[in-house]
């Protein structure tokens, strides 16, 4: 038997015709949400993104340890550091790291090592997973999942943010050690995504992608 205390779910049933109703709203939402580069150096409002990032910490976690922290950065100097670092990574990405058929793959969307997005973006967001933990005394303790659980947690901040009218960029210069060093995390904490935040620049432009159909995506049985 747990010892946990446990309280009545909050939870309301609806009608189907609701049902289809919200899940074709969020989908139109959903569906318009693309990767941005170019960024409107405007800034937005930081309590905004402090309310999408606490909806992305209603995430399922491993034990409900919720292994995340969300390093928020306005600061230019701090976003300056950051696009050097990273840019440094991305040249031996571009030059050593990558195969031909990787390389290949990103032709089409116009990337390279350059990423001055970096500290045009008004804002980043730096999603770190939680190794392990460490409590009051120091002492280390397990996590679970972390992977999935940040995994989760990334996911839901890219649809809140998308939600609230704002525009984002999924960036990993792998590695990315360079993230906890330059904002000064703890040891246990390993950076998971990068992510820039803000509005499309005037004249914005993405690729003309489509996505694969749900009977791409969907197997029922």
């Amino acid at each position: 038997m747990s010892d946990a205390p446990f309280i009545p779910l909050a939870f309301e049933r609806l009608s189907e015709a609701e049902m289809r109703e919200r899940a074709h709203d969020f989908h139109s939402v959903a569906n318009r949400r693309r990767s941005v580069r170019a960024f409107s150096p405007d800034p937005v409002p930081i309590d905004v993104l402090e309310t999408c990032i606490l909806s992305a910490g209603t995430a399922p976690s491993g034990a409900h340890k919720q292994p995340w922290t969300f390093a928020l950065v306005t600061d230019p100097a701090i976003k300056s550091r950051i696009r050097e670092a990273a840019e440094e990574e991305e040249r031996e990405n571009y030059a050593r790291r990558m195969n031909a058929e990787w390389l290949d793959d990103l032709r089409p969307f116009n990337t390279n090592a350059e990423k001055p997005f970096l500290e045009i973006a008004p804002a980043l967001i730096i999603l770190f997973r939680h190794a392990w933990e460490i409590d009051e005394d120091g002492e280390r303790g397990q996590n679970y999942y972390t992977q999935e659980s940040v995994g989760i947690a990334a996911g839901m901040l890219l649809a809140a943010l998308n939600d609230a009218g704002l525009a984002t960029l999924t960036h990993t210069p792998s590695p990315m050690g360079f993230l906890a060093k330059a904002l000064g995390r703890p040891e246990n904490e390993k950076a998971f995504l990068l992510i820039p935040v803000g509005y499309p620049a005037d004249g914005c432009e993405v690729p003309d992608l489509e996505r694969k159909p749900l009977g791409k995506i969907c197997v029922r049985y």
